[in-house]
């Protein structure tokens, strides 16, 4: 039964730079970064060693409360960001499938743009390579989609106090070993 439509095969190209035209922006969803419990562990127990002269001194003079902290669960549940499936007919007439991870501009590309992809593969081999960096070669833009990563999710301000209970612990190890 012959319908008539043109059911070429989708591929995902295997080139790390793919120049073609851009065909069509599917419908985003998220995906969640994953979090090493290591990794996590460590910054959390060098920001406690840095909160407890700060839980001393609101115990001894009964300062106000801090703000609110997040809980593990929220921290070890990774940051989403946004996954969107590109279609583009590369220069050989093949329709390829890529992935754009992040945020773009929403005047940065429109169908029928000529591209060049940068491409990197992902650790799934069933999906297809997510872009790196794209240069619009119809509007001479360069593009570079950025997401969420583990130290953007935990936050300037519990980086900063996990670094200064890393410099106390430093401190306190160095001294016991001077003595």
């Amino acid at each position: 039964m012959d319908s008539g439509l043109d059911t070429r095969r989708i591929v995902h190209p295997t080139e790390r730079i793919v120049t073609g035209r851009l065909i069509r922006l599917l419908d985003g969803y998220t995906r969640e970064v994953r979090i090493g419990q290591p990794v996590l562990v460590a910054v959390l127990a060098a920001a406690a060693v840095a909160s407890l002269p700060a839980l001393l001194l609101r115990s001894l003079f009964s300062f106000g409360g801090g703000g609110a902290r997040r809980r593990w669960k929220q921290l070890k549940q990774g940051p989403e960001y946004l996954v969107t499936p590109v279609r583009l007919r590369n220069t050989a007439g093949q329709l390829c499938e890529v992935e754009l991870h992040g945020h773009l501009p929403q005047s940065a590309l429109h169908p029928a743009d000529q591209v060049q992809l940068t491409l990197r593969p992902q650790r799934d081999p069933e999906l297809p390579p997510r872009i790196e960096r794209i240069v619009n070669l119809t509007t001479g833009q360069l593009l570079t989609p950025r997401t969420a990563t583990l130290w953007s999710h935990l936050g300037p301000p519990l980086l900063l106090q996990a670094f200064l209970g890393g410099l106390l612990l430093t401190g306190v190890v160095a001294c016991s070993a001077l003595t």
